[in-house]
C-alpha cells in the first residue's frame, strides 16, 4: 500500500490495505489530459453533494467507492473550470460493481445490505444465504451504493468491458 494514500475506515478497522487502481471523478478525461487540465483546485471536491471525492496525494480528485454513492449528478463537472472533468470527455463511466469471494451469503450468512441499497436493483442476493450475491452488468452504474455499505467488503469496483459500459 503507497504510504501517502489513506486507508479506508474498513481497512483500518480490519488490518487490511485498501486496493485498487485510483478511480477518478465520472466525466474524467484519460489518464494524461486528465493530468495536464486538473489544477488541484478542489472545486469538483466542494461542488460534490455526496462526498464521494476527496483529493489523491497529487492534490488531484479521485473517487472513493467506500464513501457512498455517486448519483452522477454533474456539478463535480459544472464546478470544474479547467475542463479536466467534462460532459464531452470521450469515455463513459467504466466501472462496475464486482461480487468477491468473502460475499457473507456465499458463505451461508443471509445478507442482502447491498442489494438493498442498490438504485439500480442491479443485484440479486439468493434466499436465505444459499449463495453469493450476483450483479446485472447492464443495469449496474458503477455508482458504489453497495460498496460501503457490505459488513463484509465483499464488493467493489472493476472496470467493465466497454459493451457494458457503453
Amino acid at each position: 500500500m503507497d504510504a501517502n494514500r489513506p486507508m479506508s475506515r474498513r481497512a483500518l478497522l480490519t488490518g487490511g490495505a485498501a486496493g485498487g487502481p485510483m478511480l477518478r471523478p465520472p466525466w474524467a478525461h484519460e489518464a494524461a489530459e486528465f493530468a495536464s487540465r486538473c489544477t488541484g483546485c478542489d472545486a469538483c471536491i466542494r461542488a460534490c453533494p455526496e462526498g464521494v471525492l476527496s483529493p489523491d496525494p497529487d492534490g488531484r480528485p479521485r473517487f472513493d467507492p467506500q464513501a457512498g454513492e455517486c448519483t452522477f449528478c454533474g456539478d463535480c463537472v459544472r464546478a470544474c473550470q479547467p475542463a479536466a472533468l467534462d460532459f464531452a470527455a470521450p469515455t463513459r463511466w467504466p466501472w462496475r460493481a464486482r461480487v468477491e469471494p468473502g460475499c457473507l451469503p456465499a458463505h451461508g450468512v443471509v445478507c442482502a445490505s447491498c442489494r438493498d441499497v442498490c438504485p439500480e436493483a442491479a443485484i440479486r442476493v439468493p434466499p436465505g444465504g444459499r449463495g453469493a450475491a450476483s450483479i446485472d452488468p447492464l443495469r449496474c452504474t458503477g455508482c458504489s451504493a453497495c460498496v460501503g455499505v457490505c459488513p463484509a467488503g465483499a464488493i467493489a469496483l472493476e472496470r467493465a468491458p466497454l459493451e457494458e459500459a457503453a
